[in-house]
């Protein structure tokens, strides 16, 4: 079960601005990588269900947060069906976010209490998805959007919680775009976790990034 509700997930998503989210195979690297966004200030993380024995890493990846991490809050990502949902809240996920809007996710998920984040990509989605009790959108891929539409969502709908995923980067250029126009939180994948931190094991720079992302947010917000 989710050691946190989801108004404490909601409450950290807003204060701490951001969500790292990535997939690795190895539980090691995966630990490492769970321990440098941690040590950087991230309090929330999303594992993506992204690759055969997914759930495996997960598995280790929410017990070693829970036992050595005290206030990291771990979800899953790329959910795409009410079956993997569940298989993942029985292992504790605090949060699911999926790529898409799907009403079997949310039933689930809602009737759980478990903060689910679907994937939106228009303001009847959006509409859509907040009758069914979201609190949080996911617009993805953000790169195709832009901030412009989050601006333009927030005209008729200032309450809506967004947060784009996909063309986010740790440039201050590229943050403060997205938080200008309205971006509550901002899903960071890539351009946080590079490949190149990962070929070379630089958690170090990882840790740096996180802990400079998180300074800059606060700064503007």
């Amino acid at each position: 079960m989710a050691q946190y509700s989801r108004i404490q997930v909601i409450n950290k998503m807003t204060e701490s601005r951001i969500v790292p989210l990535f997939y690795h195979s190895d539980f090691q690297v995966a630990k490492n990588i769970l321990q440098a966004c941690y040590n950087g200030g991230a309090r929330l993380i999303e594992f993506t269900n992204r690759g055969d024995f997914a759930i495996e890493v997960f598995s280790k990846l929410i017990k070693f947060a829970s036992n050595e991490l005290p206030g990291m809050i771990v979800g899953i990502g790329s959910v795409t069906d009410s079956a993997a949902a569940s298989q993942y809240m029985l292992l504790g996920a605090n949060f699911i976010v999926t790529p898409v809007l799907r009403e079997d996710i949310a039933i689930v998920c809602n009737r759980r209490k478990v903060l689910w984040i679907p994937g939106c990509g228009s303001l009847t989605e959006i509409a859509r998805a907040e009758e069914m009790g979201c609190e949080f959108i996911k617009l993805f891929p953000g790169n195709v959007y832009g901030p412009d539409f989050i601006k333009s969502v927030k005209a008729p709908q200032p309450w809506s919680s967004i947060m784009p995923t996909g063309g986010v980067s740790i440039e201050q250029s590229n943050l403060l775009e997205w938080f200008k126009a309205g971006a509550d939180c901002v899903g960071l994948g890539s351009k946080l976790i590079s490949k190149e931190i990962l070929i070379n094991q630089d958690f170090k720079k990882l840790e740096k990034n996180v802990l400079n992302t998180i300074q800059f947010i606060k700064k503007i917000k």
